[in-house]
């Protein structure tokens, strides 16, 4: 394929970013696949946004981890590799990023976390981002994203908030459903409520999972 045939990008300065992670993975991924998946996250994130500021930047994180990804569904396993943990509910503006948050925190390199919506919404809930604020959890360059094929292949574990027959099911992966309240719309006492009730059920997470 010659440069003239790759995938046009919907925005020029997306260029830059494609140079980036095709030198990350040079020898995994030819500069062609790099630049279709930023075009590709940068179309999904543009078509789920409400208000969205630095979608240039958002694409090539969102493609970025959508390439970490494929590396790992392609790679044979590793005993003594990080789990990988996928949190999915509807929007990816409350729940799961209390979740995907709070297990990071909790966890560090030790397992590798992701939070993604079935239907996307503009931004994380306020609330939200303030009651971790408080509980010193970081939740500063969290945005909501749309749920992609590789990041389900690649997590080991998929748990699912309220989003229904659209939440995801690949065989041989283990899936657990957490009956968490939305906290979209809720006064902020609720909210703290719920992070609490995300807390513990991290914990006990936590405690099932190899090296943590």
């Amino acid at each position: 394929m010659t440069a003239s045939s790759r995938p046009v990008l919907p925005d020029g300065r997306l260029a830059a970013g494609v140079a980036r992670l095709a030198v990350r993975h040079q020898g995994r991924f030819s500069v062609e696949t790099v630049q279709r998946l930023i075009a590709d996250s940068y179309d999904r994130l543009a078509e789920a946004a409400q208000v969205r500021t630095h979608l240039v930047v958002l694409a090539e994180r969102f493609a970025a981890e959508r390439l970490d990804a494929l590396v790992h569904v392609e790679s044979p396993a590793v005993v003594g590799r990080p789990t990988r943990v996928l949190f999915v509910c509807s929007h990816n503006a409350g729940r799961s990023q209390m979740a995907a948050a709070l297990l990071a925190h909790r966890a560090g390199s030790e397992v590798i976390v992701s939070s993604a919506g079935t239907d996307p919404t503009g931004r994380v809930d306020p609330h939200v981002i303030q009651v971790l604020t408080e509980a010193g959890v970081p939740l500063e360059d969290a945005y909501p994203k749309p749920l992609t094929d590789e990041i389900v292949r690649a997590a080991d574990i998929v748990i699912t908030m309220g989003c229904g027959d659209a939440c995801p099911v690949i065989p041989g992966h283990r899936y657990l459903d957490w009956p968490i309240a939305d906290p979209d719309g809720a006064p902020i006492a609720v909210v703290r409520n719920i992070r609490e009730a995300l807390d513990s059920r991290v914990t006990a997470l936590l405690d099932t999972l190899p090296g943590t």
